[in-house]
């Protein structure tokens, strides 16, 4: 399945995180990203923003724990009870299954699955911000989130750090281009 970059100019991590079995990539002096900051602080929350398009490339490149650290950044500066901000929180839990997916936790992985999936069943809105921003429906990316829980990856061998998606679907823009205010944005 061709996977897009949303962000073609900025170089994936050198391992995709697994607790424990790598370098943590913030705490420890050898993790891929210890005394870096890969993309500024988020200023405001936005789906058409460079840090949630990083996400999309990381999440959708199979690099979960670094997705859902992109997101954290948007989740904490969105206000509270926003749909926005349920959106991110979302996703963030659909990156944390990918990681136990990847785990071989599948209990673990059915919990934020399920999780996930509840707050993006929250989100049928009528004007289809979110479905744009993702290239599929909130309530269409729940039932991807519980199947793929429920019926783990054939994970194939791989090397440790390499990145291994587990989730068949792809998100992004589904107009394919990248949202106009971010072509004009620095990284």
């Amino acid at each position: 399945m061709l996977r897009r970059r949303w962000l073609p100019e900025k170089s994936f991590p050198s391992y995709a995180y697994l607790p424990g079995r790598q370098p943590h990539p913030v705490r420890d002096p050898a993790g891929h990203s210890y005394n870096s900051e890969a993309m500024p602080l988020a200023a405001e929350a936005s789906l058409d923003s460079d840090i949630f398009l990083w996400g999309l490339d990381l999440f959708n490149h199979g690099y979960y724990w670094e997705a859902h650290e992109a997101w954290e950044g948007l989740w904490q500066v969105a206000d509270r009870g926003v749909p926005l901000r349920t959106l991110f929180k979302g996703l963030i839990l659909l990156s944390a299954a990918g990681v136990k997916i990847r785990e071989g936790k599948q209990a673990a992985a059915m919990r934020h699955a399920g999780r996930a999936a509840a707050l993006l069943r929250r989100l049928n809105t009528a004007d289809h911000t979110f479905e744009r921003a993702l290239g599929t429906s909130p309530a269409a990316l729940a039932e991807y989130a519980e199947a793929a829980a429920r019926i783990p990856a054939a994970l194939r061998a791989t090397a440790l750090g390499q990145p291994q998606p587990v989730f068949d679907f792809i998100l992004g823009p589904s107009s394919g281009e990248r949202p106009i205010s971010s072509q004009n944005k620095q990284s």
